[in-house]
């Protein structure tokens, strides 16, 4: 583990005890058991894990889109799951991005309209930076296109705008490249680095390839909701 490197910047994300359960027909299930660490500022780490591990609930969970059974979730020193749903909505809204799998754009709203979206809720001048933010992923030349006219790979390069037009303090990703080609996928994935790296931002995504987890600094493996701690961390 890379510990000099941000052991002065303090931790972005920090999580203590956390568990998830649910009810099901036999009862109640564990999605997560008990799961701790913490991610520094400006780190980049990767949540690994077979198919049904809990992963991509602990990816919601970090980002405050749904609340623990137990534990808690501190992001940038605030407990968000002490917050009201409106309350983990506006910290959402002020520090944080996501890039999901499936784009996630409003097929109602151009490509330039889609990525203003973040600041106009947040009541700030979209216009100009949405312009700048599209030409930084190389879509300048289709501000004006619905997703419906752009390739999966345009339509992951507008969520990347998107998710860093506001400038996040911290960036979570869920399988990224799971619907794009092995090239369009490796474009996405360069960019979003770049503009981790640019930025500062704090990058933690869920992936199931080996090879993407092995771009980030740290990687975290979730079996059946229990989360592994590895020997070494895998680093870029």
């Amino acid at each position: 583990m890379n510990e000099t490197k941000h052991a002065n910047k303090g931790l972005a994300i920090e999580v203590a005890g956390l568990t998830k359960r649910v009810s099901d027909a036999g009862g109640e299930l564990t999605i997560l058991d008990d799961i701790s660490f913490g991610v520094a500022r400006g780190e980049s780490v990767s949540i690994t894990g077979a198919s049904g591990s809990g992963k991509s609930t602990l990816l919601g969970l970090l980002a405050g889109l749904d609340v623990p059974s137990t534990g808690s979730v501190h992001l940038l020193s605030e407990n968000i799951s002490a917050l009201s749903e409106d309350g983990r909505a506006r910290f959402r809204a002020a520090h944080v991005g996501f890039v999901f799998q499936s784009f996630q754009l409003l097929a109602n709203l151009t490509a330039l309209e889609n990525v203003m979206l973040p600041l106009e809720l947040a009541g700030k001048s979209a216009l100009e930076p949405a312009k700048v933010a599209l030409a930084q992923v190389g879509l300048e030349h289709r501000f004006n296109h619905y997703p419906s006219t752009l390739s999966g790979g345009e339509q992951q390069r507008v969520s990347i705008a998107r998710a860093f037009i506001s400038r996040p303090a911290i960036l979570f990703a869920d399988e990224p490249t799971g619907s794009l080609d092995v090239v369009t996928g490796g474009r996405i994935i360069d960019l979003m680095f770049q503009l981790h790296r640019d930025n500062g931002t704090t990058l933690v995504l869920v992936t199931h390839d080996g090879h993407l987890a092995a771009r980030c600094e740290r990687s975290l493996e979730i079996q059946a909701g229990r989360l592994i701690l590895p020997e070494t961390s895998v680093m870029t």
